[in-house]
């Protein structure tokens, strides 16, 4: 795949494409477009994921009202209470939130911070994103995620910019009204999928995102893992593999990883032929080092950085959880492993208007997927994919952390 061929998708998918929505399928069925003129069928199967439609937001503090966005599934109606800022979730700060409505410095909450606030008695949620120092003062839009409610009751939640934050402590803001009123449903996202087989009725599954958030127009985030896929299939697809290749275009992982969850739901009696999971998720950036995250044996560790530097490609390999669409396949008991280019978000900023083609070397880019090629084709050509099946007790820990099913120490 050229460099002007990679720079023409960036160019085509130049847009906000958030999950759910009309911009998404677009996506979706433009990479399902991208593969067939690679010679492959590919197919889009879709999935159910919560949505809304919000029809009014307001955050009035003393009465004076404060910029916001409503976070999607909260559900809808209005609260006051007294405001109380909570800078970090131990047990001593959320002791303070009952019957407040609570300011914390975060953009979102994982499951058992929510369900602590809950306990204490929390009345609703604002919270913050974005750069002080920013020349435009975005508000990113969230969603209440159900994995992160389970049981507990619902709230209110909004998000603030942070520089409206900072003037509610500035001003001593003694109490805060919360007002939302949104039509909630369930809609529909899509993940792409194709296939080049081999001799063996197994697959290596490759696994990249391709869903955006509500600012950012995902070149980084993720379109460079897209192509990733797209130039791996380019490289090997006239090539005799053992291992037949899957390809599966995630959508919604910005949302929790719906996309490769509702795959590995799916598709649980086929897991077992696959013998390993490589995702793409941010590659291709001008600063940045190369990482690859092991959800697998150490051997495997082992293995890319002496491959690395038999191909004089740095790569810094550990074993653990990435925060991507390779674990939901290693919490099913399948070898998983994230390739990144791992750059600073001065250098490369993700969930924001400044996620563009412009972060991103073509020519670093043909680098990455050239590394990430060789190694797929190793892994493609084995006599036996020799990755072991075990998923290692540390890597399981992770994931149940990861996934809420245990509270990290």
């Amino acid at each position: 795949m050229t460099q002007n061929m990679m720079s023409r998708i960036f160019a085509d998918t130049d847009f906000v494409h958030q999950s759910g929505t009309p911009e998404e399928l677009r996506v979706a069925e433009y990479l399902k477009a991208q593969c067939e003129a690679l010679g492959l069928e590919a197919r889009l199967e879709a999935f159910p994921v919560a949505m809304s439609e919000m029809e009014e937001a307001h955050v009035y503090a003393d009465g004076r009202e404060i910029p916001c966005k409503g976070f999607f599934c909260c559900g809808s109606g209005e609260v006051e209470a007294e405001l109380y800022h909570m800078p970090a979730q131990d047990p001593v700060s959320i002791a303070g939130a009952k019957d407040k409505i609570v300011l914390i410095d975060a953009s979102g909450i994982g499951f058992f911070g929510y369900q602590d606030l809950m306990k204490a008695g929390a009345k609703g949620i604002l919270f913050q994103y974005g750069d002080t120092h920013y020349p435009v003062h975005d508000i990113d839009e969230r969603d209440l995620r159900a994995a992160v409610v389970g049981e507990a009751e619902k709230v209110l939640c909004v998000m603030l910019h942070t520089a409206d934050a900072v003037e509610l402590l500035r001003q001593e803001t003694k109490r805060v009204k919360i007002s939302i009123r949104q039509r909630e449903y369930e809609g529909a996202s899509h993940n792409v999928i194709a296939e080049l087989p081999g001799q063996r009725d197994e697959w290596i599954v490759l696994t990249a995102h391709y869903d955006s958030t509500a600012l950012s127009h995902g070149s980084y985030d993720n379109m460079s893992g897209c192509v990733g896929v797209l130039g791996v299939l380019d490289a090997l697809k006239e090539q005799p593999l053992n291992y037949g290749l899957r390809l599966v275009f995630c959508g919604s992982e910005e949302r929790g990883l719906l996309g490769s969850k509702a795959y590995t739901r799916d598709h649980e009696a086929e897991l077992s032929q696959i013998a390993l999971n490589i995702n793409l998720d941010m590659i291709g950036s001008w600063l940045g080092k190369f990482i690859a995250r092991v959800s697998a044996e150490d051997k495997l560790v082992h293995y890319l950085s002496y491959m690395g530097a038999e191909l004089g490609f740095p790569v810094e390999a550990k074993q653990g959880v990435y925060s991507s669409d390779s674990t939901p396949f290693a919490d099913k008991g399948v070898p998983a492993l994230s390739f990144a280019r791992f750059a600073a978000p001065t250098a490369a900023p993700i969930h924001c208007r400044y996620d563009l083609p412009e972060v991103l070397s073509m020519a670093q880019l043909e680098k990455d997927i050239a590394f990430i090629a060789e190694f797929t084709r190793r892994m493609a050509m084995s006599a036996v994919c020799p990755i072991g099946r075990e998923i290692p007790e540390k890597v399981k820990t992770e994931l149940d952390e990861y996934l809420f099913r245990k509270r990290r120490p």
